[in-house]
C-alpha cells in the first residue's frame, strides 16, 4: 500500500485535465456572516425529506418511519404511513407534493419496503392522499424496485417533478455496483421517470428496449440524495455520494450512462483504486465533482430575491463535514464555494420554500430557517 499510493495520487493529478469541472475553488468561511439560524421544528431524530405546503406547514419524513406535520410550535404524527424497512441508511426517506396539491391533497413518498419475495428490501414510491393534516389515505404503492436486499446501503431517494406532468426519483445502486447500475434490466443505480398515477411515460428512453425497465430515465448512478428542478431551465439536477473521493453533481438528461462504477473521481474506502478511468466513450462527465468528498445530501437551486447575492446558485448540505455549502455558479460552472452555517451539524436535506427562504433539515436537532439580515 505504501508502495502503491504515490502512483495512485498521480494519476488522479494526471486525471483532471479531463473535461469535467475539477473542485479547483477553495471554499470559503466568510468572517461575517449575513444570516442567523431559526430554529422552526425541533426533532432529536433524523429529518429526511421536507415539503412545504404553506410558509410556516411543512410535512418532514423522520427516517425511522414517522412522517410529521409541522406548523409554528405544533408537531403532530401522521397516521397510515407504509410499513417502513429500517435498516442501515433504508428507512422513511423522501416526500413531495404533488403539483397540484392545493386542489388534490395528493402526496408522493420514497422509503425502504421489505415488499417481495426475497428478504430485506428496496426502495418503494407511494402516492396518498393526505386528510386534514392527521392521516393518509388512498395509498398506492407506484413502484417498488427488485431484488431485495439485506444490504444497508445506497437507497436514494429523493422526488422532483418536470413542468410536463413527470414524476422523477432515485434509487442508489444498493451496494451492488458491479451488477445494478450498468445494467438496464435492473432497479439500483438509476434516475426514473413516471406519470403521476405512476403509469410510464410512452417517450421514456428504454421503453421499447427489449429487457430493459421501462421506468429508467437515465443509469450509471452510484446513490442520489439530493434533487432539484432548475427553476429557469426546468432541467432536472442531481447530487450523488461518491466513495471516497467523487462525490458529483449531474444535469440528468434522457438515457445518459453517468459511468459509475466503470468510471470515477473516487477510491475505494481503503485507498484501492475502483477503476483506472475517469472518463470513456458514452458515458457523462459529472457537471461538478469533489474530492475530498462532502457527503451531499440535500439540493436546492435558489431562485428567489429573499438573498440577492445567492441568486441563481446551488446548495447542497454536508453530512460529513457539518455544513451547508453554497455552490456559486457564474456561466454555467462553479467558479466559488462557501461554507454556510458551518459546525451546525449533518445537513441532511436544503429546501427554498414558497416565500423564497432556505430552510435546512439537521440530524438530531431538526428544521431551521436561514433568516437574512434586514
Amino acid at each position: 500500500m505504501k508502495i502503491f499510493q504515490p502512483t495512485l495520487r498521480l494519476y488522479f493529478i494526471v486525471s483532471c485535465f479531463s473535461c469535467a469541472q475539477q473542485n479547483t475553488p477553495p471554499i470559503q468561511t466568510p468572517s461575517k456572516q449575513h444570516y442567523s439560524l431559526e430554529l422552526v421544528a425541533a426533532d432529536p431524530g433524523i429529518l429526511w425529506g421536507m415539503a412545504f405546503i404553506s410558509e410556516t406547514e411543512i410535512l418532514a419524513t423522520e427516517k425511522g418511519g414517522i412522517l410529521y406535520y409541522f406548523n409554528q410550535g405544533i408537531k403532530q404524527k401522521i397516521k397510515g404511513v407504509p410499513e417502513v424497512y429500517v435498516r442501515g441508511q433504508g428507512g422513511l426517506l423522501d416526500v413531495a407534493l404533488d403539483p397540484e396539491y392545493n386542489k388534490n391533497h395528493v402526496i408522493y413518498l420514497t422509503l425502504a419496503s421489505s415488499q417481495g419475495e426475497d428478504s430485506g428490501g428496496n426502495t418503494a414510491l407511494y402516492r396518498a392522499t393526505l386528510v386534514e393534516n392527521k392521516r393518509l389515505e388512498k395509498v398506492a404503492l407506484l413502484y417498488k424496485a427488485t431484488p431485495n436486499s439485506r444490504k444497508g446501503q445506497h437507497w436514494g431517494s429523493r422526488i422532483v417533478f418536470d413542468r410536463l406532468g413527470h414524476l422523477y426519483f432515485g434509487i442508489g445502486d444498493r451496494g451492488n455496483r458491479e451488477v445494478n447500475p450498468q445494467d438496464l434490466s435492473r432497479d439500483g443505480g438509476k434516475i426514473y421517470r413516471l406519470n403521476l398515477d405512476g403509469s410510464i411515460p410512452e417517450d421514456n428512453p428504454f421503453t421499447h428496449k427489449s429487457g430493459a425497465k421501462s421506468a429508467i430515465f437515465s443509469y450509471g448512478h452510484r446513490n442520489p440524495q439530493g434533487m432539484a428542478t432548475h427553476p429557469q431551465t426546468g432541467e432536472i439536477w442531481v447530487n450523488e455520494h461518491g466513495p471516497r473521493g467523487g462525490d458529483e453533481i449531474n444535469r440528468i438528461a434522457a438515457g445518459k450512462n453517468y459511468g459509475w462504477p466503470i468510471i470515477t473521481y473516487g477510491i475505494n474506502y481503503s485507498g484501492t483504486p475502483i477503476s483506472m478511468k475517469t472518463e470513456q466513450e458514452g458515458m457523462e462527465q459529472p457537471f461538478y465533482y469533489w474530492v475530498p468528498s462532502i457527503a451531499p445530501s440535500g439540493f436546492a437551486i435558489l431562485n428567489s430575491n429573499k438573498y440577492p447575492d445567492w441568486q441563481g446558485d446551488f446548495f447542497v448540505g454536508s453530512l460529513k463535514f457539518e455544513y451547508l455549502e453554497r455552490l456559486i455558479i457564474k456561466n454555467n460552472r462553479v467558479v466559488g464555494r462557501e461554507k454556510i452555517a458551518p459546525g451546525v451539524g449533518r445537513v441532511r436535506n436544503v429546501q427554498q420554500s414558497p416565500e423564497g427562504y432556505l430552510y435546512l433539515s439537521v440530524e438530531g436537532q431538526g428544521i431551521y430557517k436561514i433568516v437574512p439580515d434586514s
